[in-house]
């Protein structure tokens, strides 16, 4: 007898920091994952990758106990979408970069499979123009991790269909995850807010006004930040945080959203986060 875990067929196409966790939660949650990655050294670092998730997330028993896991394959190429009910691009905010892949993956899927982008920033009706069809098309904005958070922001673009939203917001309560819909924007809720903040926070740092620790301390402890904005940025990698600010000054000419010149010399100086070891602060080694 089938479950409603073994009823969905995901795919994702991009292993990197948000590809990996979003296939480590479902894959927990009992959900067979295709993960297409076209750099050969992140699909071989891949697999490695989402099984550490994996046991981080059964440490943290955020993970169903009654499921087994579901099966993870590992791909270069994007053909192997083809059987698909649900696809996420979980690539790099880039304009170009997204365009090539939503494209390609609904061309290659059946009428009715619901493509999902996991964008930071780029709205969701500019995306459907991309596609051969913007209905099936909407935004879930997982946090990272994917598998500890448990809220999602849900994104309905103006030609996203109702079924459409449905099977995602099906799929998303078989993950665990509670949805929040809202209405399609650059930068959405989250981001709009979080990321000028982050940016903000940098230009304090640049311009000698408090050090890195003084500016998340404050956030913190004054207005309940978990981890204080610094830190919030070196968890998504200021390469993409760069990347987002970027789209949200091109697309609302908002000043607070130019990139600093901080933030961008430690991107130039490849000083991205917790990934590589270094970011506003000194992680020691590059982090899985």
């Amino acid at each position: 007898m089938s479950t409603a875990f073994d009823e969905h067929r995901l795919a994702v196409v991009g292993a990197g920091v948000m590809g990996t966790n979003i296939s480590a939660l479902a894959l927990g949650h009992g959900v067979d994952v295709v993960l297409v990655e076209t750099d050969e050294a992140a699909r071989d670092r891949a697999d490695g990758t989402v099984r550490h998730k994996l046991r981080h997330a059964q440490l943290m028993n955020v993970l169903p106990a009654d499921r087994p896991q579901g099966t993870l394959t590992i791909t270069a190429k994007l053909d192997d979408i083809a059987d698909a009910d649900t696809v996420v691009e979980a690539v790099t905010e880039v304009a170009e970069v997204k365009k090539e892949v939503l494209g390609a993956a609904s061309k290659l899927v059946a009428p009715g499979t619901t493509l999902i982008s996991n964008t930071s920033c780029i709205p969701i009706e500019e995306m459907a123009a991309w596609t051969a069809r913007p209905e099936d098309l909407l935004g879930v904005h997982f946090m990272n991790p994917a598998y500890m958070i448990k809220m999602v922001e849900v994104i309905r673009g103006p030609q996203t269909s109702p079924a459409t939203l449905e099977r995602a917001t099906d799929l998303l309560t078989v993950l665990g995850r509670e949805s929040l819909v809202i209405e399609d924007s650059a930068g959405f809720v989250i981001n709009r807010l979080l990321h000028p903040l982050i940016n903000t926070a940098a230009m304090l740092v640049q311009e000698g006004v408090a050090s890195v620790e003084t500016v998340d301390n404050l956030l913190q402890g004054c207005l309940g930040h978990a981890t204080g904005p610094l830190r919030t940025g070196d968890l998504i990698g200021l390469e993409n945080l760069v990347d987002s600010l970027n789209v949200l000054y091109e697309r609302r000419g908002d000043e607070s959203c130019r990139p600093c010149d901080l933030l961008l010399a430690k991107v130039r100086d490849g000083h991205l986060g917790r990934k590589t070891g270094r970011g506003f602060y000194d992680y020691g080694k590059a982090a899985s």
